[in-house]
């Protein structure tokens, strides 16, 4: 397929092959475990390369596979893998690049079981030594390098606050420093923000979220180089078992089409909103990286072409139970964790928070 064709045009086409599937303007669901084969000698062929030939479906499969390809064409990457969560994803990307004693720079307000994996598992199973920074700043990261330092893990922006970090400094300075660096790209998608063109190795996502847009799947992908995802699909993937199902695959494929024009209504519809709270009297304080008052938004509009749908703010008011009265008074948003489907949602990071800390520590 031409590489002058928008990029909405491939999501439609790229990488389908009608001619195999009898003309089906949807590709068919491959729902089997496994492949067989016609002989031993066919069989033994496809063992000299499990990462390019279909024989069971924890390690390749024909729906899967399809939809890899598809998100590595949109995101600009040599290859993709696709997950059974976002987290596998991350997880699996982070451990490929990590080795016992390494020591990693990340930035302030990353998604919470990201922290965790990092901060608490990582540092208690191989002493993985973890520095956050701001990350407005370049120096913010030339000032963390230590001689243990082996990644950088962004998140820009950054999850609540939005915060930015300039993607392509970032990926500059690792490239001079010999280092390896991993963005969780989620929240902007490749539609938006495509920053393996800007020198980052790893881009994860979790696709429960825009890539699905329906709020009917959990999934995660890792987008890189063909070295990287060959690596990871025999290594990470096989060995620890985050398998994609093919249905869920399929689901994704179906949602691709339409993610485009997804991506650009829910940024008109995020700008409304942002714009009507940041003038309300009763807010304090709203995070969104499209308003021209963010104090980052000419950062954003450099390294992003447009913006999401996800916002957050600061309610001008202190007492949970009023706090508590405004959440239970909405009547189109629903209270629910995630985002990226096609429902409104609200939530409070701090509802977690109040079940882990004691209540003078909850602000």
């Amino acid at each position: 397929m031409s590489s002058e064709q928008k990029f909405e045009t491939q999501l439609q086409h790229f990488g389908e092959k009608r001619q195999d599937y009898h003309g089906a303007v949807v590709p068919p669901l491959f729902q089997n475990s496994l492949f067989t084969f016609e002989s031993w000698e066919a069989i033994d062929a496809a063992f000299d390369d499990r990462t390019k030939n279909f024989i069971y479906t924890r390690g390749k499969n024909p729906s899967v596979s399809l939809v890899e390809e598809k998100i590595a064409n949109l995101a600009g990457g040599e290859n993709a893998k696709l997950f059974g969560s976002g987290m596998a994803a991350i997880s699996s990307a982070i451990l490929h690049l990590l080795n016992p004693g390494d020591h990693v720079i990340t930035v302030k307000n990353i998604y919470g079981p990201t922290n965790n994996l990092l901060n608490a598992y990582l540092r208690r199973k191989m002493n993985i030594d973890v520095t956050y920074v701001d990350g407005e700043n370049i120096d913010d990261f030339v000032q963390a390098i230590t001689d243990k330092t082996r990644l950088i893990y962004l998140e820009s922006p950054s999850s609540a606050v939005f915060r930015l970090q300039d993607i392509a400094a970032v990926a500059k300075l690792a490239k001079e420093k010999g280092l390896k660096t991993i963005i969780d790209n989620t929240w902007a998608t490749p539609i938006f923000q495509k920053p393996l063109a800007m020198g980052i190795d790893l881009e994860v996502h979790s696709c429960s979220k825009y890539f699905g847009g329906h709020s009917d799947i959990v999934a995660g992908v890792i987008i890189g180089s063909e070295q990287d995802i060959r690596d990871i699909s025999v290594n990470e993937f096989e060995l620890l078992g985050g398998k994609m199902a093919p249905f869920e695959a399929w689901l994704i494929l179906r949602s691709l089409r339409t993610m485009p024009i997804r991506m650009q209504k829910h940024q008109e519809n995020a700008m409304q909103v942002a714009t009507f709270l940041e003038n309300h009297p009763k807010i304090r304080r709203v995070n969104y990286p499209g308003l021209a008052s963010f104090p980052q938004y000419e950062l954003g509009c450099r390294q992003m072409s447009g913006f999401s749908g996800l916002l957050s703010f600061e309610l001008a008011m202190e007492d949970l139970n009023q706090i508590k009265t405004f959440f239970n008074g909405l009547k189109i948003f629903q209270i629910g964790v995630s985002w990226g489907g096609h429902e409104s949602l609200i939530y409070a990071p701090a509802i977690s928070y109040l079940k882990e800390l004691p209540q003078e520590q909850f602000k």
